[in-house]
């Protein structure tokens, strides 16, 4: 099959396209592979890192403020539909898939256009303004929750995959993994703000390294672009080895698998994946997403005692080391939650959508 893929602006929209592209290769290595993104999204860099070829349009959200705001990205939705007709009709795909971000909006109303059988992927229980317009005349529809269901009423047809993992998150090994870190018995907290980064998330864990005097704990922290220089500013006199400061996770299979304890937002391909592997996590759900969307995505794990959930509201410092240090220093809570966990877990989702895709191209 030839796929062109679409979904941008932050890892959560791109590494589900990620593992639908993989997954497709692993079953037909000689199915052609175009993702179409912006160069100001993150998929800018995770896309080629993959060795995916990657074609560019200049794209841009719509407000929810004001009308006046829109007329710009009204303009570019306009070009960026007709440079999408452009170049899907020069690569020919079987298929297109949209997992979310407004870039996939203009690709995947193209391909509607030009009668080519499409996949839209909503990974959170609300879906995004991008699968709400695009679901009424997508093909399938795939969503990650049944609850979707109820905002999703005019989707021509709904699937529930779960949300597309990574195969090397899945198929990681925690033993290979910590020998990778050189962690040997020490117990290793990996903190996540997502790909954009965390303030609160970041300020935490600063205080966090600044006060721990627990050398068989190894702390690594992802920062984000935003706050980098920041934090290493910050913890430039810390004189201990317990910690290592990263702008972004490049090896997140390894880093993931080998954790005792996630600290991190909750986008729902963060969870999915911490599922996955059987973490458990302290959750900080950003208070900065349409719907309140992460807050949801939490609470789901919350409620199968599979994590801990602060409000970046109520987040302080002592309510976040009462949570930490009640699993860390618990081999039984972490066990039980690392068990809840793995319960939850849904792994078939490149499976299904990759089924779903031979079914209407081959009908098609």
């Amino acid at each position: 099959m030839n796929i062109i893929l679409s979904g941008g602006g932050t890892a959560g929209h791109i590494n589900p396209a990620i593992a639908i592209a993989n997954y497709v290769l692993s079953k037909e290595p000689d199915s052609k592979i175009l993702f179409i993104g912006t160069k100001k999204g993150l998929e800018n860099k995770l896309i080629p890192n993959e060795g995916f070829d990657i074609k560019y349009i200049d794209v841009e959200g719509f407000s929810t403020e004001s009308k006046i705001k829109n007329l710009r990205p009204g303009i570019k939705f306009a070009t960026g539909i007709l440079k999408c007709l452009s170049i899907i009709s020069a690569f020919k795909p079987d298929a297109v898939v949209g997992t979310g971000g407004y870039v996939c909006a203009p690709v995947v109303f193209a391909a509607n256009l030009l009668n080519i059988p499409t996949i839209i992927h909503e990974q959170n229980v609300f879906p995004g303004a991008a699968i709400k317009f695009l679901s009424k005349k997508s093909t399938v529809t795939a969503i990650s929750f049944d609850e979707s269901k109820d905002y999703l009423k005019s989707a021509k047809s709904i699937l529930t995959t779960g949300n597309p993992i990574r195969p090397a998150i899945l198929s990681s090994s925690r033993e290979l993994s910590r020998k990778s870190l050189e962690l040997n018995e020490k117990k290793l907290i990996l903190a996540l703000g997502g790909s954009l980064g965390a303030a609160a998330i970041n300020d935490t864990i600063v205080e966090f390294i600044k006060k721990n005097t627990d050398t068989s704990l190894k702390v690594i922290l992802s920062t984000g672009e935003r706050d980098y220089d920041r934090v290493i500013n910050q913890l430039k006199d810390t004189n201990n080895e317990t910690f290592e400061i990263r702008k972004y996770i490049e090896d997140m299979d390894t880093v993931l698998s080998a954790a005792d304890l996630v600290v991190c937002r909750s986008g729902a391909i963060t969870l999915s994946e911490i599922c996955a592997l059987g973490k458990a996590s302290v959750l900080i759900p950003s208070p900065n997403v349409v719907n309140n969307h992460q807050e949801y995505n939490a609470r789901a794990l919350e409620k199968s005692n599979a994590a801990f959930v602060i409000l970046e509201k109520e987040l302080t410092y002592d309510l976040f080391l009462d949570k930490v240090q009640s699993v860390i220093y618990s081999d039984s809570k972490r066990s039980e939650m690392e068990k809840n966990a793995l319960s939850l877990a849904k792994t078939q989702a490149c499976e299904i959508i990759y089924d779903k895709l031979k079914d209407i191209v081959t009908k098609k």
